[in-house]
Formats: C-alpha cells, sequence, structure tokens
C-alpha cells in the first residue's frame, strides 16, 4: 500500500477534461465538407447519367443510377430531386429527358416563341453577317473542290503512270514493291489526318477539315468578326443548341454540300 501511495495515481494521470477539438484547417466546417461531398455527388450522377449516350430513361433507372452514388435510398431521392429542380434533368411522369434543351426545342416547335424584333439593330448586323459569311462559305467551297479536282487528276496521272512501267517499262515484279511502298505512304497519311484533326479520314472528313481552314483564312483576310457572329446568333436564337451554333454547318445528303447558315468555330 505504501508504494502505491507513492506513485500519487491522481496527480500523474493524463487530464483529457480540458482538451478541446482542433481549429477546422483553413476555415472548413462540418456544413462545408457536406455540401462539397453534395457536390462531388451530383457531379458523380451527371457522368454517370453522359456516359448513357441516351437522351432519356424511365425515372425507376434514373433513381437507381442516383442510388449507385447515394448512400441510402433517402439521399438518392434528395440527388434525383435537386437534379430536376436544377434542370440538368426533366421529369415528366415516369420518363426523365437526360438533355432538357431537346424538351424546349421540341416544344418550341409547338408553341412558338417571341421572336426577335425585324427592326432590332441586333438582328440587322446579323443580317448583315450572315451575307457576308455565305460568300465566304460559298469562296471555301470551290477552292475546296479545286483543290480535290487536282487531287483526282494527280491519282489519275499516277495510275497512269503505273500501269505504263508496270506493263512497258518495267515488270510486275519491279513495280510490286514500289505500289505496296507507295500504298502504305498514303495510309501514313491518313493516321497523319487522323491525329491533327481528330477526324476519320474519309472524303467526308478531308472535305471539312480543308472547308474550315479556307474558311478561318477568309475570315481573318475579311476581318469577318466570328465571336460576334456567334454572339449575335445566340441573342437572336436563343433556343438553338450551342453545337449548331458553333459547328459547320455542312450538309452531305446530296452530291454538292450547302451551307444551311451556321459556322464552324475558329479558334
Amino acid at each position: 500500500m505504501e508504494k502505491l501511495r507513492a506513485f500519487d495515481i491522481v496527480r500523474d494521470r493524463v487530464r483529457l477534461d480540458g482538451l478541446v477539438p482542433p481549429p477546422p484547417a483553413d476555415g472548413l466546417t462540418v456544413d462545408d465538407a457536406r455540401k462539397l461531398l453534395r457536390v462531388a455527388r451530383l457531379e458523380m450522377v451527371k457522368s454517370k447519367l453522359r456516359d448513357t449516350g441516351r437522351n432519356w430513361m424511365p425515372r425507376s433507372e434514373f433513381v437507381r443510377i442516383c442510388g449507385e452514388v447515394c448512400s441510402d435510398p433517402d439521399e438518392a431521392s434528395r440527388v434525383a430531386r435537386t437534379l430536376d429542380e436544377s434542370g440538368t434533368v426533366i421529369v415528366l411522369g415516369d420518363a426523365v429527358f437526360l438533355k432538357p434543351k431537346q424538351v424546349v426545342k421540341a416544344i418550341g416547335g409547338l408553341i412558338p416563341f417571341p421572336a426577335t424584333d425585324p427592326n432590332d439593330p441586333r438582328k440587322k448586323e446579323l443580317d448583315s453577317l450572315e451575307q457576308r459569311k455565305a460568300l465566304i462559305d460559298q469562296k471555301a467551297i470551290a477552292q475546296v473542290r479545286r483543290e480535290l479536282w487536282g487531287g483526282l487528276g494527280y491519282l489519275v496521272i499516277q495510275t497512269a503512270a503505273f500501269m505504263r512501267l508496270t506493263f512497258w517499262e518495267l515488270s510486275w515484279d519491279v513495280m510490286e514493291p514500289i505500289c505496296f511502298y507507295v500504298t502504305s505512304v498514303y495510309v501514313m497519311a491518313g493516321y497523319a489526318f487522323f491525329l491533327r484533326t481528330s477526324r476519320e479520314p474519309t472524303f467526308e472528313g478531308f472535305f471539312q477539315s480543308r472547308f474550315l481552314a479556307k474558311q478561318r483564312k477568309l475570315m481573318k483576310a475579311q476581318k469577318f468578326d466570328l465571336d460576334r457572329y456567334n454572339e449575335l446568333r445566340k441573342i437572336c436564337y436563343p433556343f438553338t443548341d450551342e453545337e449548331e451554333v458553333e459547328s459547320p454547318g455542312i450538309s452531305f445528303s446530296s452530291s454538292r454540300p450547302e451551307f444551311d447558315g451556321k459556322v464552324g468555330k475558329v479558334c
């Protein structure tokens, strides 16, 4: 007992009642952490919805995707309601539309939205820019077509030369490896075209690539304000998809490409 008293347990023990939790790092509170967690969950759900590549899905499947990210069904329902209220998706009955812009365009075809005042100076400015752009597009098409005809002439001459060398000047034993390496060069050129433009090495892809290059060059030479053009189109046609405004308006449905007034975005 004397030895136990000598230790003085009460005096030497570690006192924890005076300790307080450390201050939050960089002012991040518990509410802030919860808010960041909710945002992260929303972004994860949006990413999963984009990966589906669909325009709509049943409500049950939509809730199931939300549940894959959330820890409990109640949280999944809250995430689904937040996406609906924020306009990220549109829930109509048992259907969930993943691309609200398409729904707005479809409704706009049934219920016409108020058109831009024809006397609006911005509308007149847009009309003027569209006329200038139409001329630029026509010149760009003509230049690209000249290049394509030149390419066709080159292939005809090359084929005729190879035929001459194969049947008259030389022999197939000599021309076979030459034809093989020439074909390999064309394959490598197509692969390089894909790496540079991120387009498939097809006639259509080559036409679009050359058209955009010629269009960009002509716009720069004629000081065409493309940013102002896109801005005016978004003002005058607010329910047009951004991709339609900034993507090249080339239609290959017929033998000759036609343009629908849209323009490719030039960086």
